[in-house]
């Protein structure tokens, strides 16, 4: 297989094999098991993504796993089996680092995890902002969650113009604050990460971001299979248990999973399935 890196302003194709690692995961055939990774299995699903030919890796700050994906591509890197420039490796500024002065320290922090020398992408991980607080995740007073209005994207658009990535994003952002950013911005946002599924398709919000050049990444493209469905005469059922999912599924020889992710593919937007599981990691790239 060719691998190429995408050039700044672009994301991997949308058949491109792509994953992301949360503290937490999500096994694609149990709805009901949503737990902490055990130590350990982030770095063995890392190692096993790339053994399968996996070249988008989807990280974040908030996900505090970094350390053990970085050990993942110092292992595979050193193996010389695989090329830095065979990867597109993406992280994420978490909310507490809004503010100009922590954006690069954040970044940085991350970049040392990670065990790399630049990263491909970096998205605000959302647009509401918290005061950082000693470096605290979810910083809180009065059981409120605390949230500041400052100027981030000049600070990563610094990022790019010093080399340290070559491409900055945002996830979790809608029509309207897309449109406040590109207003005021220097460098375009390459990217917009949300979640996308079919129970949740934002034709509004995809149509915007194809108009403006901006890639969509797709998380949760299985629906949070982990998260409980509201019950209910009309409620869904979970995605990946959806009659006409499982009859395409059925009718092409697929898992529900695959169809799934397959739906986004014939979108046109770049998803990234999450499993630690290796034989359906692999199964997710077929």
């Amino acid at each position: 297989m060719s691998l190429q890196l995408p050039a700044p302003l672009e994301i991997s194709r949308s058949d491109e094999k792509s994953c992301y690692y949360s503290q937490y995961y999500e096994e694609e055939t149990d709805h009901e098991k949503y737990e902490k990774s055990p130590p350990g299995a982030v770095q063995e699903a890392v190692e096993v993504a790339l053994d399968a030919g996996y070249q988008h890796v989807d990280c974040a700050y908030f996900y505090q796993n970094e350390t053990e994906i970085g050990a993942a591509f110092q292992k595979k890197l050193g193996e010389g089996r695989l090329k830095r420039d065979e990867l597109y490796v993406v992280s994420k500024l978490w909310n507490s680092f809004h503010a100009p002065q922590d954006v690069k320290p954040a970044f940085l922090k991350s970049l040392m995890m990670l065990n790399l020398d630049y990263l491909d992408l970096y998205l605000m991980h959302s647009p509401m902002g918290f005061p950082n607080i000693s470096g605290e995740l979810m910083p809180q007073k009065d059981g409120l969650l605390l949230q500041s209005d400052v100027d981030t994207w000049r600070a990563m658009e610094k990022l790019v113009d010093e080399g340290l990535v070559k491409s900055v994003g945002v996830s979790n952002f809608n029509i309207s604050q897309l449109e406040r950013l590109l207003s005021v911005c220097r460098i375009k946002p390459a990217a917009n990460q949300v979640e996308l599924h079919p129970y949740l398709t934002q034709p509004k919000l995809v149509e915007y971001c194809k108009s403006k050049g901006i890639v969509l990444i797709a998380y949760s493209p299985f629906g949070c299979p982990a998260l409980p469905c509201p019950s209910g005469e009309n409620s869904p059922v979970p995605l990946l248990e959806n009659p006409t999912v499982n009859e395409i599924a059925q009718k092409h020889g697929k898992t529900s999973a695959q169809v799934l992710i397959r739906f986004h593919i014939q979108r046109g937007i770049a998803n990234i399935p999450k499993s630690i599981t290796p034989a359906r990691i692999v199964e997710n790239a077929e």
